[in-house]
């Protein structure tokens, strides 16, 4: 039996090392997902989440895959004390709750809408069906979870080798969109210090000074939200 409770993490300090270098996405931007999720014949149903609503819970049925077509989203795991870590905020264009497609019974993790979120529900029976007949949806969806799961071990890397201040500096380029084919967004959706710390693996107080020192260099500004310099990448590549 799989156990839907996740053991918390422990965290080690290593030596530094180089950041793990930032990818182009390679998805190609032919295949429309929105509009073929709309004309394929899918059980889908589209809904929107107001900010901070539930999408689905850690231990709820999986059932269902979810594409974003506009919004953010933020996945965290608690562990038997409570204790919980974010392990992901995805953005338009991401899927999650595909767990589901390998059987698993429970969800994971929490899914928790950071701002208004559209988002398209798609049967998991149905998702198996389509991945299996449609050529272009199935390597899209390949594709991204490719790129997801190499980003997981950028993820680690980065938790392993690199500071505090590497690991926000790319937390918030990552959030930005920057190294991926679309535009950056630089106006980062709205996320408070504590969940960035809780990205990071760091506290609110680290945080709040490392962002102070961004805004003094003019990496980031935060008059209206944050907005993401690219001059920001050049924390990543000091050494």
């Amino acid at each position: 039996m799989v156990s839907c409770v996740m053991p918390s993490l422990s965290r080690r300090r290593a030596f530094e090392a180089p950041p793990p270098p930032f990818r182009v996405n390679r998805i190609s931007p032919a295949f429309d997902v929105d509009l073929f999720l709309g004309s394929a014949g899918l059980e889908t149903k589209a809904i929107l989440f107001r900010r901070k609503e539930t999408v689905y819970s850690q231990c709820d049925p999986a059932e269902d895959v979810f594409y974003i077509r506009d919004g953010s989203v933020r996945l965290t795991v608690a562990n038997a004390a409570g204790k919980e870590a974010v392990v992901a905020i995805l953005g338009p264009g991401d899927f999650f709750g595909e767990s589901c497609l390998v059987g698993k019974p429970r969800r994971m993790a929490t899914a928790t809408a950071l701002v208004p979120v559209s988002v398209v529900v798609i049967d998991s029976e149905a998702m198996l069906r389509v991945l299996h007949s449609q050529k272009k949806f199935s390597d899209r969806f390949i594709n991204y979870m490719l790129q997801r799961k190499a980003r997981i071990e950028e993820d680690l890397i980065d938790q392993l080798f690199n500071s505090s201040e590497k690991r926000l500096a790319r937390v918030l380029l990552s959030l930005a969109h920057y190294g991926k084919r679309d535009q950056p967004q630089r106006l980062l959706p709205d996320i408070s210090q504590e969940v960035l710390a809780e990205m990071v693996g760091t506290t609110r107080p680290r945080i709040n000074f490392f962002m102070n020192k961004f805004k003094k260099l003019g990496f980031i500004r935060n008059d209206d939200g944050i907005h993401v310099n690219p001059s920001l990448l050049s924390v990543l590549l000091h050494d």
